[in-house]
């Protein structure tokens, strides 16, 4: 660690050559994301003028403000500590995150709706909220982190993440099979096996280059992709706008499940940052994970404003950095480099190239990757809580495919599946929280769970199309027997761990 001598000030560079290194490494992360937003939401067929225009701008907004935000506090740690060699968190949208919005909130929102624009003003709106959130979770995080069970919450990350991503993007990876293939096999190798790819290139960019090559030079992708690509050249200002306030109105009445899907997520991303600035704090800098909350909540507010829908949060990455011994100025260059390329349309331009074929198998592995790390993060006697926890998204990708006409269509399969996918996230965390309690015999803490749950279902949060007293009434019956029945489980083995009198000997007299 270098420390400057007593007395004296340590000059803390704007930039470094270190930093151009920790600027490309984060440079790719986070125009990986990009491109994958564009092309997914031109997929959802969102029209280029949202997609271009108003989404990506916004969350270029974000970029900006967390970036240069943390570049200042770095500075500041500097200060403080007269040291040269802090570095600046890296910062941008979370991947899980950012799936879980794609289509946990826009593509429901989409199908329910039918109308782009008004889909896109109930994202806006949900990423405003969600921002809020962190902002206020800032203030209890760390209880947050201690009191909720990590495979509840994993396990339904997980159940987006097998039928909206990892299942979704397989299908359409068999759009163009040969394509799809071959990118898939290069994901596997590279990302699963870990093999090396030619001439050193990352796994992801050689799928992407070679999986694009194929596509036209097989026909797979016609020409006129290109001229789509010199289309979306242009000038897209970076300015605000009252979508996020229009959106209120919409989430709060018709599209009131959306919620259901920001909250735990967002309870996700504000755990995400703190244990990625703790990881930095291990490495050696030592940032106010609370005031990181709030300033990541903030910055996904502000980018709210400017039509972002995408939650932003500090990177893991970050350690990365650490290591290729960055300052400040990588953090800097990002901000202002996503603010130039979104400004001028250089990322639509890759989005119209790239076909969706190309693209879908590095999802599968996103999704694969999301299902695994729930699995790997939780001791082996969870897997069941995570296991099932999993299972309400399963209803809730079958009812959004059918839009409005859900409950009908389905209604020959099962009855009960348009209920269970109604506020699914949130039945998937209260599930598999009462699963982690009885694995772990704490069965007066799986009978609160319950409750919660009764409660949730009363009021419409789940099992619900809306919100309205007494909404689900089967729904909150069934939970209340659940936690009876958790109790009277309690109350069992609190009476058999009770002391027993030895036989033949009668009990003390009290005098």
């Amino acid at each position: 660690m270098a420390v400057a001598p007593v007395g004296s000030h340590v000059h803390y560079p704007w930039y470094k050559k270190e930093d151009t290194d920790a600027f490309f490494a984060l440079f790719q992360n986070n125009i990986a994301n990009f491109v994958i937003i564009a092309i997914t939401m031109l997929g959802m067929e969102f029209p280029a003028s949202i997609v271009f225009g108003q989404v990506l701008p916004g969350a270029a907004v974000a970029v900006m403000v967390g970036n240069f935000y943390y570049a200042w506090s770095a500075a500041r740690l500097a200060r403080k500590e007269n040291r040269a060699d802090v570095t600046a968190l890296s910062y941008g949208i979370s991947t899980p995150v950012m799936f879980v919005f794609l289509f946990g909130v826009l593509l429901p929102a989409k199908q329910l709706t039918g109308d782009a624009e008004l889909a896109w003003k109930v994202a806006v709106a949900a990423c405003f909220i969600s921002g809020a959130i962190e902002a206020a979770i800032s203030l209890i995080g760390r209880w947050i982190q201690h009191h909720r069970p990590r495979a509840a919450m994993l396990g339904a990350v997980a159940g987006v993440a097998l039928t909206f991503i990892a299942g979704e993007m397989l299908f359409k990876t068999l759009e163009m099979p040969v394509i799809g293939l071959l990118v898939l096999t290069i994901i596997i190798v590279g990302l699963v096996a870990r093999v090396t790819m030619p001439f050193g290139l990352p796994t992801s960019l050689f799928a992407i280059v070679l999986g694009t090559a194929m596509a036209y030079l097989i026909g797979d992708a016609g020409g006129e992709r290109f001229s789509d690509a010199f289309t979306h050249l242009g000038f897209y200002p970076l300015l605000p706008n009252l979508a996020w306030f229009e959106g209120l109105g919409l989430l709060f009445t018709s599209m009131l499940a959306v919620l259901t899907v920001v909250l735990p997520i967002t309870l996700y991303n504000a755990i995400e940052t703190m244990n990625n600035v703790e990881a930095m704090e291990a490495a050696g800098d030592k940032y106010d994970v609370r005031e990181c909350q709030a300033v990541d909540g903030a910055g996904t507010m502000i980018g709210a404003l400017f039509g972002g829908v995408f939650p932003t949060t500090v990177y893991i990455a970050t350690v990365g950095a650490k290591w290729m011994g960055a300052g400040r100025g990588y953090s800097l260059l990002n901000g202002a480099v996503y603010g130039l390329a979104t400004m001028f349309g250089l990322i639509a331009a890759l989005a119209a190239i790239i076909p969706v074929s190309v693209v879908a198998p590095i999802l599968v592995f996103v999704g694969m990757s999301m299902i695994a790390t729930a699995f790997q993060s939780n001791e082996t006697r969870y897997y069941p809580a995570v296991a099932l926890a999993m299972l309400p998204y399963f209803a809730n990708y079958v009812m959004t495919r059918f839009g409005r006409a859900a409950e009908e269509t389905v209604s020959g399969i099962s009855t009960g599946i348009v209920p269970l996918g109604q506020g699914a996230m949130f039945m998937a965390i209260l599930i598999g929280a009462m699963t982690v309690s009885v694995i772990d015999h704490q069965f007066r803490r799986a009978a609160a769970f319950a409750g919660v749950a009764a409660g949730f279902s009363y009021v419409g949060l789940m099992h619900a199309p809306k919100l309205d007293f007494n909404a689900a009434p089967d729904f909150v019956m069934g939970y209340l027997v659940m936690g009876a029945l958790f109790l009277y489980f309690a109350w069992q083995e609190e009476r058999v761990a009770s002391p027993k009198p030895i036989s033949g000997t009668p009990p003390p007299s009290v005098d």
